[in-house]
């Protein structure tokens, strides 16, 4: 089968341009041409697949093997060989390893640091303050990943994780479609790049040997890590291997955690309906106080509302590499082939959900739910490459957002308009300001007046 170019490439930067400029409407404009179509992203030719069934074939391997490629390759300098750069069997282990810092268990210690930070965030506020939403829960989102990862006794590795990290994820977009000879000059921001993941590096590497050498479980993620063992060879990870891994949960657990935390703020503000259904279910099991894991299993609109932010405003690509001759429904593929796919574009497609522009987090029930497709709502990826720390995320999402909507109603700025911005992986809200008004209740239990963090 013959696959369809996009229109609109360029000479030697194909479809580059749009890419960057406005890669949303440029791949949601995609499925127009057929369920899998040819793009160029400067030399680089890649294949585009826009139908649900054909991606869950990718994800989940019955097609063939894929997996990373050159695209991804431009992250290594930040990623190493952490879980979602290695490949095959190696791939496996490092999952295998990683499964104990996830157990159920181990969710429900991190949540007591969850609901901590949420109470502290909301106390920081103040009645009638405008608040940059976007940048405080992009705040939460990072401070929380980085004390799950780290125990106070690191309250250096945090600060620098807050002060490198942002800096070295602005910069990943960019890497991964220019040339290689730009990476290496001695640009402004290249090195801007390089000094933040040195700084976020060696202070990560410090705290791994730090927690190697005292034993000692303090109840957060490398200290799981470090005690891992594969139950199938009984080894363990290397140091450097539990800094890698250690940098990727930081990646993975903040930029898109907080965009979505933002939006579903966005949400509920311009949805008086939702966000009234939302406080009385938050105002019945809460009662004021911050919340909690067990908590989570009665939040049910609440986990709906966390589920809908997420069909709407999931990550907006994914890439994949297919390092032998594969096909999908009905094309060959090339080895070597880089393959690409949208969850926003598939979140957004109208065939699979029916008005995708609205908010409706009731389409989550389970009447209206059964007969969705696997592999159609797909904000964590799928298959093997899934992203292990997906319950981590969510039981993340639902604290926050409960709590914080119990004490606070966050009202839009009359005349700003929220735009949606693909930055790093994720769809961000562009400069979403809202006005804090508290809600009337008495404070939140457990509340460090005066400020937020550690």
């Amino acid at each position: 089968m013959t696959v369809p170019t996009a229109p609109g490439g360029l000479p030697l930067i194909g479809h580059g341009l749009p890419m960057v400029r406005d890669p949303l409407s440029f791949l949601t404009s995609l499925p127009r041409y057929g369920d899998v179509v040819r793009i160029r992203l400067g030399t680089v030719t890649a294949f585009v697949i826009n139908d649900a069934g054909l991606v869950r074939s990718v994800l989940v391997g019955e097609s063939g093997t894929f997996d990373q490629g050159q695209l991804v390759d431009s992250a290594r300098p930040l990623l190493g060989r952490g879980v979602g750069m290695l490949n095959g069997e190696e791939h496996r282990r490092h999952r295998r390893l990683m499964q104990s810092a996830f157990h159920r268990e181990r969710i429900a210690a991190y949540a007591t640091t969850m609901s901590r930070l949420a109470a502290e965030r909301a106390a920081s506020w103040r009645p009638g303050h405008v608040l940059a939403v976007d940048e405080e829960m992009n705040e939460l989102a990072l401070l929380t990943v980085a004390t799950t990862l780290f125990s106070a006794d690191f309250t250096d590795a945090i600060e620098e994780i807050k002060r490198s990290l942002p800096v070295a994820l602005e910069e990943i977009p960019r890497r991964a479609l220019a040339p290689a000879l730009l990476l290496r000059l001695p640009t402004r921001r290249n090195r801007r790049f390089r000094t933040a993941v040195d700084r976020l590096h060696r202070t990560t590497r410090q705290a791994v040997a730090a927690g190697r050498g005292d034993r000692t479980d303090r109840g957060d993620l490398l200290s799981s890590l470090l005690r891992s063992r594969d139950h199938e060879t009984g080894t363990g990870l290397s140091d450097d291997q539990v800094h890698d891994q250690l940098v990727n949960m930081m990646v993975a657990g903040t930029e898109t955690t907080g965009a979505a935390l933002a939006w579903a703020f966005h949400e509920l503000g311009t949805n008086p309906g939702i966000e009234a259904r939302l406080h009385d279910e938050v105002d019945e099991v809460l009662g004021g106080r911050a919340a909690e894991f067990d908590d989570i299993s009665r939040l049910d609109y609440t986990r709906r509302v966390v589920q809908e932010t997420l069909r709407r405003y999931p990550p907006y690509i994914i890439l994949r590499h297919a390092p032998a001759t594969v096909t999908i429904g009905g094309t060959t593929l090339p080895e070597g082939a880089s393959v690409l796919f949208s969850p926003y574009a598939l979140h957004h497609d109208a065939r699979v959900f029916p008005q995708p522009g609205r908010f409706d987090p009731d389409r989550w029930l389970p009447e209206r739910s059964a007969g969705l497709a696997r592999g159609a709502c797909i904000p964590f990826g799928g298959g093997a490459r899934q992203c292990p720390g997906n319950h981590f995320a969510l039981t993340e999402l639902v604290i926050h957002l409960a709590t914080i909507a119990g004490r606070w109603r966050l009202r839009p700025v009359v005349g700003a308009r929220v735009r949606e911005v693909a930055r790093g992986a994720a769809v961000h809200p562009g400069a979403l300001r809202m006005t804090a008004i508290p809600r009337g209740q008495v404070g939140v239990v457990g509340v460090v007046r005066g400020g937020c963090g550690p």
